[in-house]
């Protein structure tokens, strides 16, 4: 009723298996592969520029309270702290996607009188972000990056 299984018949299975592994592989991970968009459009030039960025982190890690960000119905807000005061109310914030650089929010705001921002809703779509948070105080710039997972 069975043949007998001679060594031969094992060379085919394990040949056999491994090229089914082998496209199983290659057609099952490229299915799954998320596209990813450079940060910028001049790299090499933001690169040599990044010193400043390490410095602003550096002077808001100095801080006793940093700016907090929280999520609610009516969007995100972004909250600073009394005693800290942007010069001229002034702060840049930045929701930086890297799945596409299309959903990315960049804006230049000035605090309300609670000093906070409040960003829509409407304009922030699910999927993860980085937070960035910018502002200048004494001619000193800080930096406060979160990483954020709008739903």
């Amino acid at each position: 009723m069975f043949k007998k299984l001679t060594w031969a018949h094992g060379v085919i299975i394990a040949l056999g298996s491994f090229i089914a592994f082998i496209l199983f592989m290659v057609f099952g991970f490229t299915y799954g592969q998320q596209t990813s968009e450079l940060v910028s459009n001049d790299y090499y030039g933001d690169e040599l520029l990044y010193q400043e960025v390490i410095d602003a982190k550096r002077n808001a890690e100095h801080l006793a309270e940093i700016p907090k960000y929280q999520e609610m119905a009516a969007g995100m807000k972004i909250t600073f702290p009394t005693e800290i005061v942007p010069e001229n109310k002034n702060v840049k914030f930045e929701l930086f996607r890297t799945d596409d650089a299309n959903l990315d929010v960049k804006k230049e705001i000035n605090l309300d009188t609670n000093n906070e921002i409040l960003v829509p809703k409407q304009v922030i779509s699910k999927g993860s972000y980085t937070l960035k948070i910018k502002w200048s105080h004494d001619k000193k710039p800080y930096q406060v990056d979160y990483d954020v997972l709008w739903k």
